[in-house]
């Protein structure tokens, strides 16, 4: 299947948000228990985040298929955070991450920014490795879920590109 790489467009907002969750749920599980994705699923953005974020400068690069429905795809702020990379559990094992952390790597550097930096999940580390990014620590943390706080984790990562 072919994909390409573009700029976020308004119209993929709730393709977003949904892929978002399809992703967090299917692909997580490998990586995480059933009581950490429904938590993590719980703080998702749904879809006017994207349009926020959007609006506010932040730079949604998107996997779109053959059709142009969008699969995967990273969000880069401006001050070099990639705060999210997800894919379509459909789309994984594709070299989707690989080409959206290229293409978001080619734009901050045409930016002049030095470092980009990210928290990983489990399951996108290796991504990100591949990448050049390095760990820097795991984060423990806990997401408040209901009435309790669920213990989950992630990589703090970075890459220097000066």
């Amino acid at each position: 299947m072919a994909y390409a790489i573009r700029d976020y467009r308004d119209g993929d907002a709730s393709a977003l948000a949904d892929l978002t969750l399809a992703a967090i749920r299917g692909v997580g599980a490998y990586g995480y228990s059933q009581q950490q994705l429904e938590a993590w699923a719980a703080r998702h953005p749904g879809p006017e985040r994207f349009r926020a974020r959007n609006q506010q400068g932040h730079r949604i690069f998107v996997a779109a298929d053959a059709e142009d429905h969008a699969v995967a795809y990273t969000l880069l702020e401006p001050d070099g955070h990639l705060d999210m990379l997800y894919c379509h559990p459909d789309h994984t094992r594709r070299g989707l991450a690989d080409q959206l952390l290229a293409h978001s790597e080619a734009f901050a550097r045409s930016e002049g920014m030095k470092t980009l930096y990210t928290e990983a999940s489990e399951l996108a580390w290796p991504a990100f490795e591949r990448a050049g990014y390095q760990v820097m620590h795991r984060r423990d943390f806990e997401i408040p879920s209901g009435d309790e706080a669920v213990p989950i984790h992630n990589y703090a990562m970075e890459k220097r590109l000066g």
